[in-house]
């Protein structure tokens, strides 16, 4: 059974902190492949600079671009809004009953995961990488719940950050991998 790990995101804009902890996670896990899902808008977040869905997928494609192991999945676009992780699952499962989904996820939202949508549902049935995150600290237990903390390395990057960056006319470009930033430049995002 293939193991894919879930690495659930706004991706607005897709930064070289994620892709450090892609690659951490495949390099030192059991998952075969590493499915980026881009969420169209987060229950949980406010939409402002929020670009296009397809702007975002099509950043994160060109972010991972040849790389075998990581795949860029748009399954939230078809779904109703806002999108929920419960149901994105199920979907998943039932499209890909053969394959083995475990989510990642930084320690901040694993703090916050009681507000998700069923999230009891969540823990019981799905493996929960957990990948250190500055400022936070979750060390609640869950029972039944298979949570697997991940000694990543913790990076002070954000797309917040670089959205902020780049709006004050800033370089950003060692914080993306190049053809995205040269993506952004062209369209002229987040100015």
């Amino acid at each position: 059974m293939k193991q894919v790990g879930l690495y659930f995101g706004s991706f607005n804009p897709i930064h070289v902190g994620h892709l450090i902890i892609a690659e951490h996670l495949i390099e030192n896990s059991t998952l075969d492949e590493i499915w980026f899902v881009i969420s169209p808008s987060n229950p949980l977040k406010e939409k402002k600079n929020l670009l296009d869905e397809h702007d975002r997928y099509y950043m994160v494609q060109i972010a991972i671009e040849n790389d075998e192991r990581f795949k860029t999945c748009d399954v939230e676009f078809y779904l109703p809004r806002p999108s929920y992780t419960c149901f994105t699952l199920v979907k998943l499962q039932e499209t890909y009953p053969n394959y083995a989904f475990s989510i990642i996820m930084g320690e901040d939202n694993l703090q916050n995961i009681e507000k998700w949508k069923n999230h009891e549902f969540i823990l019981k049935n799905y493996p929960i990488y957990v990948y250190p995150r500055f400022g936070s600290q979750a060390d609640k237990e869950y029972e039944g719940a298979r949570i697997i903390r991940v000694n990543a390395p913790r990076v002070e990057l954000s797309s917040t950050m670089i959205r902020d960056q780049i709006k004050q006319h800033k370089n950003v470009r060692h914080c993306l991998p190049e053809a995205v930033a040269k993506h952004i430049e062209f369209m002229n995002f987040y100015r």
